[in-house]
């Protein structure tokens, strides 16, 4: 991004996450992926960084020598961006667990697992899907811990994907329908309370930190922090598509309205 002046502008940081991408309870899944490259192409000219905040993809199960089908024009839109200079920064959430080194060496993109704490644009930022910070149940903690298990991992790539990809996707599905009511909005909600009161408490001895964003509760929440910080959770792209960007001074949540 030029000045007029041809000096480099500094752009803007736009952070989103819970794209869900390939989930089966899309009605179009090649929509919902267009939806987001289309989001991606209106911020291109803009962006200096770009954060995707965990469950970006819906399942991944990443084997040595092959990749799953699917995400093609996603993929492409990404490492097209990272090649343009664009800083793209990819956090694990609890659906996209399973990376490794495919998407980092071929997409030329950050992969970070667990949470992040990082100077934006003049600001100190602390970044998280948030799966694993707040208040968590004990069945939650077991199944996060037997998920990032080596050898549990080990296990299940041995077991070939025309069984293990449709299985995690229909949890999925299953997952989503049987929590698609009021229940859900109402476990949203909690979610993202116990998120910002991580956030509030971990700020009393990190004051340094101005912002924090978190996604996974797919909730949308903003909580004002001293000296002009605020911690806040997006509500991802299901059904609501919103974003947040930051240009240095301004911390905002914004819906994509396009396609």
């Amino acid at each position: 991004m030029e000045t007029c002046k041809g000096v480099k502008a500094r752009g803007k940081a736009y952070f989103l996450s819970d794209l869900h991408l390939g989930a089966r309870y899309f009605a179009s899944r090649i929509e919902a992926e267009r939806r987001v490259v289309a989001f991606l192409d209106s911020i291109a000219g803009s962006a200096s960084e770009i954060y995707l905040l965990g469950d970006v993809l819906d399942y991944w199960f990443e084997y040595r020598y092959v990749v799953p089908r699917g995400h093609v024009r996603f993929f492409g839109k990404l490492a097209e961006l990272a090649d343009r200079g664009v800083k793209i920064t990819w956090m694990i959430g609890n659906h996209d667990i399973w990376i490794f080194d495919y998407i980092p060496s071929e997409l030329g993109v950050e992969v970070i697992d667990g949470a992040l704490e990082r100077e934006i644009l003049g600001k100190r930022f602390f970044l998280a899907h948030g799966d694993g910070l707040g208040k968590r149940t004990p069945v939650f903690k077991a199944m996060r811990a037997i998920f990032r298990n080596r050898v549990c991992q080990k296990l299940y790539s041995g077991i070939h994907p025309r069984w293990t990809i449709p299985f995690a996707l229909g949890w999925s599905r299953s997952s989503r329908k049987a929590g698609a009511d009021e229940r859900a909005e109402a476990e949203g909600r909690t979610g993202a309370e116990s998120l910002l009161d991580f956030a509030e408490s971990h700020h009393r001895s990190h004051p340094e930190i101005d912002f924090y964003i978190f996604g996974h509760v797919h909730f949308q929440a903003r909580r004002e922090l001293p000296g002009g910080g605020a911690a806040l959770t997006l509500g991802g792209w299901i059904s609501t598509f919103d974003y947040a960007e930051f240009d240095g001074n301004e911390l905002k949540v914004s819906a994509w309205g396009g396609r």
